[in-house]
């Protein structure tokens, strides 16, 4: 599972890189700029997510662990 995590939020980072390409700073609210601004946030919130997953599967192992 931990791979899988890696991998994704590896995605997510692509994600985020090329599409603060496609911005227009001058106009970042117009056109493919919005689109960009979104899928920049889509991929934080995904990276977010992932991070959550990491550490509740963590602390579910050391949970087990203990007992």
């Amino acid at each position: 599972m931990k791979f899988v995590t890696i991998i994704f939020t590896l995605i997510a980072l692509a994600l985020i890189i090329f599409n603060a390409t496609q911005i227009d700073f001058k106009n970042p609210f117009e056109g493919e700029s919005i689109v960009a601004l979104i899928t920049i946030f889509a991929s934080l919130c995904a990276i977010i997510l992932l991070q959550i997953l990491r550490l509740s599967k963590r602390v579910e192992q050391q949970l087990k662990n203990k007992k």
